[in-house]
């Protein structure tokens, strides 16, 4: 590994001689600092890295959180005055848009926030540059959205010559549909209905494909037929960030149609992908697990999970169905126990991994740590520490963390994905950090999923145009206190307080999910 001295470049890999391509679909998630160093034509690390600073950028916030101000503080003006985007780099959409856009739109938030919740992040002479940054990325992502018959835009595009005349028309379910929470931010600061808009027309044709029968959605559609190519409906890989930012966007606008979408989205994914026992912490049967079916007949497609799907604990606990985060948390914290990390994919039925890297994700830390905030259960710290000390075991390199090439061999990879620090780090320190401002301030804050924290605040509800829904009724506002998900198998209400001190699922549960991933 190569160390760069100065902020946000510790750690520039090269990979050498290795495929890239790592299983998100289209939207396959990497990151490094630079781009340079790699062939052209290998766009699966390319088209992530754009050339701009992304490791730099994409931990911003994190610097804040942490209370470092002089580190924030320099990030940002090394940001302002070395980060352009009018390059001839071709980027992944999504990409670019939650890792790039989501973090200037938060360090921008943070800089202006009058109360300065984490210590003086203020830029003298700020002129709100990294807004404009954030704007002009935006633009030159529009043409994504334009040329296609749905309007659900293109996976990649140039950012000085639009989409590339060869560019594929096929994308996945969460790099089409999840653009919303940041073309949503981008679009009330400004006060230019035009990123909101191109976001929510996406989010809703996707929506309009969904089966119906079993009102599921497949993970890779034609932007142009609107035919899916990838027939898979899951929780991980090609469609986990979609019914994140349904409810996230829910959160944080208030958009009424979005948590009608989200509710409807969740019940059927609890009728045609959840198997095993229907409560978690009590009665006979499998414990309850989120499978890969067929989006047309809700039969099982693969034995296989993949590590993004440990996402969805984190999700449940936001809508209360805490029980069940509880069980599906203990199923991935079970497999990161055998491993000491998580294998990108594991085969539920073999008790082995499919695919057996980890590249440093964080979607595991991130359900830890939601879990924690809703039951205040210490068991929650252990499991973070486990991880961190997994971490500091196998994955420590000389100046930075690297990615294991296999789970069991714990071979590394010499490169360090740009959510290790946006997201990974972020998390942990949270989780140990209770004083923290984000938990005592008062403020409330939802995080993006690249880890981003964003303020929920009044200025986020209020449009200040009239047609960016203007077919639907719907449109109108729900107080946040009247966030309800539907027909979810068991609620928040169920964990009683006499649990906390114990562990969050019995014991001899436990030793079933133990058993089930071949620990014991």
């Amino acid at each position: 590994s190569r160390c760069f001295e100065g902020l946000g470049r510790r750690f520039c890999p090269v990979v050498k001689g290795r495929p890239a391509s790592r299983f998100r679909g289209p939207g396959v998630r990497h990151g490094f600092c630079r781009a340079s160093a790699l062939p052209p034509s290998n766009l699966n690390i390319n088209d992530v890295l754009g050339n701009y600073s992304l490791t730099l950028i994409d931990a911003l916030d994190t610097l804040a959180v942490m209370g470092n101000s002089s580190e924030f503080q320099k990030a940002v003006k090394l940001v302002i005055d070395t980060v352009s985007f009018d390059k001839d780099s071709t980027v992944q959409v999504f990409e670019a848009t939650i890792r790039v856009l989501g973090s200037l739109l938060s360090a921008h938030i943070i800089i202006t926030d009058a109360k300065q919740p984490f210590g003086d992040m203020t830029i003298k002479d700020y002129d709100n540059e990294l807004l404009h940054m954030a704007h002009d990325l935006a633009v030159r992502l529009l043409p994504a959205f334009e040329n296609t018959k749905t309007g659900i835009p293109y996976p990649r595009v140039n950012l000085k010559k639009g989409v590339p005349p060869d560019s594929n028309n096929e994308t996945c379910t969460a790099g089409a549909g999840s653009l919303l929470v940041e073309f949503g931010i981008l679009s009330r600061l400004l006060g230019d209905s035009t990123f909101e808009w191109v976001a929510r027309r996406a989010v809703k044709a996707l929506w309009s494909l969904r089966n119906n029968n079993t009102g599921l959605l497949g993970n890779v559609v034609n932007i142009q037929t609107g035919h899916w190519v990838g027939k898979q409906s899951g929780l991980g890989a090609g469609s986990d960030s979609f019914y994140e930012y349904l409810l996230k966007s829910y959160i944080l606008f208030g958009e009424k149609e979005d948590l009608e979408m989200f509710n409807d989205a969740y019940r059927n994914i609890q009728n045609h992908l959840r198997r095993g026992r229907e409560a978690c912490n009590e009665g006979e049967g499998d414990p309850p697990l989120y499978v890969n079916v067929n989006m047309f007949t809700g039969q099982l497609m693969n034995t296989w999970i993949d590590s993004l799907q440990a996402f969805f604990p984190g999700l449940q606990v936001l809508i209360g169905d805490v029980e069940d985060a509880i069980c599906l948390h203990a199923f991935y914290y079970a497999i990161w126990k055998r491993y000491g990390a998580l294998p990108e994919r594991y085969n539920w039925q073999l008790q082995a991994p499919d695919v057996p890297f980890y590249p440093l994700r964080p979607e595991l830390v991130e359900s830890t740590y939601l879990l924690y905030q809703a039951t205040k259960n210490p068991f929650y710290l252990h499991v973070g520490m486990d991880i961190l000390q997994s971490l500091e075991k196998y994955t420590k390199a000389k100046c930075g963390y690297a990615t294991l090439h296999h789970v069991v061999e714990k071979t590394k990879e010499d490169r360090m994905e740009s959510f290790f620090l946006s997201e990974t780090c972020k998390y942990l320190y949270l989780l140990f950090d209770e004083e923290n401002p984000l938990h005592k301030s008062g403020n409330k804050y939802m995080f993006t999923t690249e880890g981003h924290i964003v303020s929920v605040d009044e200025r986020f509800r209020n449009s200040l145009w009239q047609d960016i829904l203007p077919e639907e009724d719907s449109a109108e506002k729900i107080k946040p206190n009247e966030l309800k998900a539907v027909n979810f198998s068991s609620n928040c209400n169920r964990v009683p307080d006499e649990r906390r001190y114990l562990l969050p699922l019995k014991s001899n549960y436990m030793r079933q999910i133990d058993r089930m991933v071949g620990l014991i």
